[in-house]
């Protein structure tokens, strides 16, 4: 494990750094070795207050801040975050376990999503609407809701707040921000770049902890917009608490996404693209491609095939070079995971590799799973319709175009989709009748800072990056103004 630097862990709130109530601390512990890395504050529904009312008093200034100013402070945010890429890609990776490779492209990509925003935040625009009265004149204005409150996962937080917190500072909101209470470090790390890069105070506050402050924040009517990222029923919980203030909510939430490979699919890019999708990242990603719907025909050769690079997977330590898959998150994850799995076997379905913990010593402290694959999995089991969260593959075969698709859009969930095949017609045919908000075509877990993100069902609603995500920190004032002299009867409706 390679030495961290661990941040000052104090609350970000109106430009000051401020410490935990005594005795309202919370450990942050090691995926690889169950050590405590830090100690976190577990803020109080008053600090969380004070965050938001931070947040309300920068509102003013900050809306009224120039387009080009906004763009120069998340350009510098991103230099800054580029400078540091190296040690907020180890931070997080000792933070959560996910591969150092991975953190190390997440954080070239948390780039790569402040610049695309930066070029936008001068680019906000409204519209003008001729109605049918001659003498009038409509338009339309785009405006930030004021402050937007950012929750973030444990699995990819670096990535996950620039999907939140890039476009909401372009639009021209101000934010509070809770990070997972499992892997806050890099958020926490982010306050200082957010300083150093000259953001007013107030603009940007980070609050630490967990249900207390969670609701603070999700209760409050003095905030214009919520985005989530986690479980359904944590998504949920925002949901129903926010509607009792009326404030609207952006949720990304989980997924049980289909891996489809069709018989003519070029199986030397596909097995691989299967392998990325479940284990690449541990299966710890909503977008995961947990199920394999494979046609019948070839279903028993990509099977093997996928359970070969399975079973030589190196496990270990996320920092070393060599490491293919790192560990869960938590050593309750991991227990939660090997539940599912013995459920899966008692369900009945056939387990092709994996389905334990590693055997090497040296990996005895970690919260270690081993990639796991079960084939014969109907797709009705548990298996086939809960999100694991973890390196578990759920085989199924298929017989027909129109059985993948029904067997692809047959859960709750909607957030992600990948096809393999050679078949031009097929492949659009197939995108269109997914029910997903993400659909790959030949290749997995492709993102772009350009590319509209989000899910429907049960993975959620809203959407994240692209143009898009810019909505749902904006707006709409209609403005209409009468260019006549008229004098009109007070008692007429003027349509």
């Amino acid at each position: 494990m390679v030495d961290i630097t661990i941040p000052d862990t104090r609350l970000l709130i109106d430009g000051a750094r401020v410490a935990a109530e005594p005795g309202r601390e919370l450990d942050v512990h090691s995926p690889l070795t169950g050590k405590a890395l830090a100690r976190v504050p577990d803020a109080t529904a008053e600090q969380a207050a004070a965050a938001i009312g931070a947040a309300e008093s920068a509102f003013d200034d900050w809306r009224r801040t120039s387009g080009a100013e906004r763009a120069r402070l998340l350009h510098r945010l991103a230099d800054l975050l580029e400078r540091d890429a190296e040690e907020l890609a180890h931070l997080e990776s000792a933070d959560n376990g996910k591969l150092l490779r991975e953190t190390s492209t997440q954080a070239r990509f948390t780039v790569r999503n402040y610049r695309f925003f930066a070029g936008a935040a001068d680019k906000i625009y409204g519209h003008t609407i001729p109605l049918d009265a001659w003498e009038t004149f409509d338009y339309t204005r785009k405006e930030p809701v004021g402050v937007a409150v950012l929750i973030t996962a444990w699995n990819s937080p670096m990535q996950l707040l620039a999907n939140k917190l890039a476009p909401a500072l372009a639009a021209g909101c101000t934010v509070v921000i809770k990070p997972s209470e499992i892997a806050p470090l890099t958020t926490l790390r982010l306050a200082d770049l957010v300083e150093e890069a000259g953001f007013p105070p107030g603009v940007v506050n980070i609050v630490t902890g967990g249900k207390e402050a969670g609701v603070a924040l999700t209760t409050d009517a003095r905030v214009g917009r919520i985005s989530f990222t986690g479980s359904v029923e944590t998504g949920q919980a925002i949901a129903r608490a926010a509607a009792g203030v009326l404030v609207p909510v952006t949720l990304e939430l989980g997924g049980k996404s289909a891996n489809i490979v069709f018989a003519d699919a070029d199986l030397d890019r596909a097995v691989p693209g299967v392998v990325a999708g479940i284990f690449a990242a541990g299966g710890q990603t909503c977008i995961a491609g947990s199920r394999l719907l494979v046609h019948e025909s070839i279903a028993e050769d990509v099977t093997a095939r996928v359970a070969e690079i399975a079973r030589q997977i190196r496990v270990g330590d996320p920092a070393h070079p060599d490491t293919q898959m790192g560990p869960v998150a938590s050593p309750l994850q991991r227990e939660r995971i090997l539940a599912m799995i013995d459920d899966a076997k008692a369900d009945g379905a056939r387990l092709v590799a994996g389905g334990g913990v590693p055997a090497a010593a040296e990996l005895a402290d970690g919260a270690f799973v081993e990639p796991t694959i079960f084939a014969d999995v109907a797709p009705d089991s548990r298996l086939a319709q809960q999100e694991v969260f973890g390196p578990v593959l759920a085989v199924t075969t298929f017989r027909t175009d129109e059985e993948a698709i029904a067997i692809a859009n047959g859960t709750d969930f909607g957030l992600a989709s990948g096809l393999w095949t050679k078949d031009v017609a097929r492949a659009h045919r197939v995108a269109r009748d997914l029910v997903a908000g993400t659909v790959w075509v030949n290749t997995y877990r492709y993102s772009a800072a350009q590319a509209p993100f989000g899910g429907v069902k049960q993975s959620g609603y809203g959407r994240e990056r692209g143009l898009e995500a810019l909505d749902e920190y904006l707006r709409t004032k209609n403005v209409l103004m009468d260019l006549s002299d008229e004098i009109r009867d007070p008692f007429a409706i003027k349509a």
